[in-house]
């Protein structure tokens, strides 16, 4: 889809490609002479060239050796690795189970000052109680059939929500009324995830809206999404986590996160949907 985080990506690939492509022909090499140097069959040197196989730093490497052109290669495995960390599938992420993948986000959350959440799916990472993280996180592990660390990984991201308490942060979070609604774990797990919705929605650094059912919507549901400051935006979707540090795509998720601020309620009015959401489970 243009203008998606996957259509970014692939453009940022497809910049690494053309590179290469350009540093050939400046080289005045053929592409079976660029495949006879490095010792590859000629179809790779078609892949690497049309972005159909992302380049390996040491492919980078052998392909600059051939065309003479060793000090570009610094610059663009930097450019490749980039493409690369925008879209992080989630099973590479998790090859080793959940509980560093909570703990790779401390560094990045301590040094945030303001964070932007939308979950049109569920409740916030930083605001989930460990019945509900640990219901949550268990279904995950076994959909993407990951070791299974949960508890250390409920843990972890219980660890890493201290932010929300400490340090110089402000946190903006919109949910969905259906995030609300959708039961995660037991019963009891949701209604201890519910309270503790409305006992953090008191914290001065927290504001937490809820995009009611019946809201005219003039901003449409969409992936999940974290801003952190203006300079990142991180998408998940169901199969990678995307990151975004162009600041043309930065402030497209600034205006959608704009957008769904004006549909959304706070206050007493999102306290009263969080009530209304706890009586329904009994």
């Amino acid at each position: 889809m243009p203008g998606s985080p996957s259509s970014s990506v692939q453009a940022a690939r497809k910049a690494v490609a053309e590179r290469l492509r350009e540093i050939r022909r400046d080289a005045g090499l053929s592409s079976k002479a660029v495949a006879d140097a490095s010792g590859w069959y000629k179809s790779k040197v078609s892949r690497l060239e049309n972005a159909v196989t992302s380049p390996s730093d040491e492919d980078i490497r052998a392909w600059c050796r051939a065309c003479g052109a060793d000090g570009m290669a610094g610059d663009l495995i930097a450019a490749s690795r980039t493409a690369d960390s925008m879209y992080v599938e989630w099973r590479r992420l998790q090859r080793t189970g959940l509980r560093r993948l909570q703990e790779s986000y401390v560094p990045l959350f301590e040094r945030t000052r303001v964070f932007r959440i939308y979950c049109s799916n569920v409740v916030p990472g930083l605001l989930q109680t460990d019945g509900y993280a640990r219901a949550l996180l268990g279904s995950i592990a076994a959909f993407r059939e990951a070791p299974d660390d949960v508890s250390d990984a409920v843990t972890a991201r219980l660890e890493r929500s201290r932010v929300i308490r400490e340090g110089n942060h402000r946190f903006a979070l919109l949910v969905e009324e259906s995030v609300l609604r959708h039961r995660v774990g037991d019963a009891a797990a949701m209604a201890g995830q519910l309270g503790y919705l409305l006992s953090v929605m008191a914290l001065p650094s927290v504001s937490l809206g809820v995009i009611p059912f019946a809201s005219e919507r003039r901003m449409w549901m969409i992936e999940t999404f974290s801003i952190y400051d203006q300079t990142q935006a991180q998408i998940e979707l169901l199969t990678a986590q995307v990151n975004v540090t162009a600041p043309s795509e930065v402030s497209q998720y600034l205006k959608a996160f704009g957008e769904l601020s004006k549909v959304a309620v706070h206050g007493a009015a999102a306290r009263a949907l969080i009530t209304n959401a706890i009586d329904s489970l009994q």
